[in-house]
Parts: C-alpha cells; sequence; structure tokens
C-alpha cells in the first residue's frame, strides 16, 4: 500500500509541475484605488491556495478547542463515575457492621 500511495503522490506532483511548466504567463490582478500587482499564474494559484488553506484551518481552530473541553469534561465523569463503581464493589465485598450492642 505504501508503494501505491508513493507511486501516486508521484504522479500528482508530476503533474502540478507539468501544469507549472505551462503557465508561465504573467498575470495581472487589478486592486482598488488603481493598484495592480503582476506574477506568474501559478504564483497566484500558490498564493490562493495557500490563503484558503490557512483560512479552513483558522476556521477549525473554535470547534477544536470545544471538542477537547468536552473530552476534559467527559473523561472527568468517567473517573467520578468509576470511583462510585469501585466504592460500590467495595461495600458488597465487605461484611456489614454489626449494630452496637447495649450493656445494660
Amino acid at each position: 500500500m505504501k508503494i501505491v500511495s508513493k507511486i501516486l503522490w508521484t504522479i500528482v506532483f508530476f503533474i502540478f509541475i507539468s501544469f507549472t511548466i505551462k503557465n508561465v504567463e504573467y498575470v495581472t490582478l487589478h486592486y482598488f484605488f488603481g493598484y495592480q500587482q503582476e506574477a506568474p499564474l501559478i504564483i497566484w494559484l500558490l498564493a490562493f491556495f495557500s490563503g484558503g488553506a490557512i483560512l479552513g484551518i483558522l476556521a477549525m481552530v473554535p470547534m477544536v478547542f470545544r471538542h477537547k473541553r468536552d473530552i476534559s469534561k467527559h473523561k472527568k465523569t468517567i473517573a467520578e463515575i468509576e470511583k462510585e463503581k469501585l466504592a460500590a464493589q467495595r461495600a458488597s465485598t465487605e461484611a456489614p457492621q454489626p449494630d452496637g450492642v447495649r450493656n445494660i
């Protein structure tokens, strides 16, 4: 399976390299207020792809922290339940305490 994965990644890499070689034309990106910037198409694609990936990761951060908080809360609940279970097992295996005997 590792060999198939490496072959697949190699094929994808060569496809991207050939795409890069074929698209070396300069593209002008027009901003507001007459500002413009010129760079090869592949640079723009890489920049916007990277920006999108970073924004996607940043969008996931709150959800990750929420899940971590929920996991720690559940672990505490599980620990409390296990303590109660252990205490109940100990109570059921110990001999009952005799009632107090009164000497009159």
